[in-house]
């Protein structure tokens, strides 16, 4: 029997590519968004590749809709064995510049879509004793950056609430799993959509990924929940390890270039914005999976690559720390 994946956030980036892996084992994917126009394609790519699309448009922050997106998920394929949570929204501004609607609306879907999809996937995961959720987290949820307050604070907000509810399911035995897998800078169609008070076009901090990489990773984390959390891409553990041994510094550093490197001139603004409402409404808004930097998205990382060889983890993670210390010379010297 196939399996039955849920997919919040699956009409674009990483919800996207994931739902193409897991289309081309055969799977039962159920796409869950906001966008019609995204949903279709993303369900005609599905099928295409082999696997059972579901469309079911929902709201992530309207706990009732996720609970009507799980009751048609099992009614259609049966049980629920893979719940990633991967839906979110932001904007990029000064926290001065944020309204208290617009934090409020970035936290009820990046945070609160989590918890809503979590509880769903639990109330029916529990009674079986077995069922996988993955949250898709960031490399910001260890360590916030400027221009991001309202999205580093719910990717924050995630690590904690999944290290709780860990720590009940190993309390009581469960077979359920829950696992996080930490996400680099990823080229989605996030940042043409995103509510944006910017001079500039907002842009991925480099080095910047490509959503196929970090679906590797998230599906990888679902085949293997038993660990906490992984970490996809290098930056991604070398931000975590540099955030350890040196954050004060790490501060001044991004204080200085966390503005610049997250805006370009190099593409002109769209227009849009979904923070409220979906953009992605009709079949020609389609986005797909990639967003505007395909010129500089790396289509390969050697660390996700060792993370799926233990033996080489070791060694990989060396690599990493010791790179990072030397970085961190290097910025003292440049900030002294």
């Amino acid at each position: 029997m196939p399996p039955t994946v849920v997919i919040t956030g699956a009409s674009a980036g990483i919800g996207r590519a994931t739902a193409r892996l897991y289309a081309r084992r055969g799977a039962q994917v159920v796409l869950v968004a906001r966008g019609e126009g995204g949903l279709e394609a993303a369900a005609d790519e599905v099928a295409a590749l082999g696997g059972r699309p579901l469309v079911q448009t929902a709201d992530v922050a309207d706990a009732a809709q996720v609970e009507a997106v799980a009751d048609a998920a099992e009614k259609e394929f049966g049980p629920i064995d893979v719940w990633i949570n991967c839906a979110f929204s932001t904007v990029f501004a000064p926290f001065e510049e944020i309204t208290a609607e617009e934090f409020r609306r970035v936290t009820e879907v990046t945070y609160l879509g989590f918890v809503n999809g979590t509880r769903t996937a639990l109330g029916r995961m529990l009674p079986r004793d077995r069922g996988t959720v993955v949250q898709v987290g960031s490399a910001l949820g260890e360590r916030s950056i400027p221009l991001q307050s309202a999205y580093c604070g719910a990717k924050h907000a995630i690590n904690g609430f999944t290290s709780s509810l860990r720590t009940e399911l190993l309390h009581r035995g469960s077979g359920v799993r829950v696992t996080v897998a930490q996400m680099p800078a990823v080229n989605t169609p996030q940042f043409q959509w995103v509510r944006s008070r910017l001079s500039k076009h907002p842009m991925p901090v480099p080095p910047i990924y490509q959503p196929e990489v970090a679906a590797r990773g998230v599906v990888y984390a679902a085949d293997h929940p038993g660990r906490k959390q992984y970490y996809v891409g290098a930056t991604t553990l070398a931000t975590v390890w540099a955030n350890r041994l040196a954050p004060a510094l790490l501060d001044r550093y991004l204080a200085r270039t966390g503005f610049d490197s997250q805006q370009t001139d190099s593409v002109p603004p769209t227009g849009l914005d979904n923070l409220f409402e979906p953009v992605d409404t009709g079949p020609a808004e389609d986005q797909g999976a990639h967003g505007a930097f395909d010129d500089s998205a790396h289509s390969r990382s050697w660390q996700e690559t060792l993370v799926r060889h233990p033996a080489a983890t070791a060694v990989g993670a060396g690599a990493v720390v010791l790179g990072t210390v030397r970085g961190i010379r290097r910025l003292t010297s440049r900030t002294a």
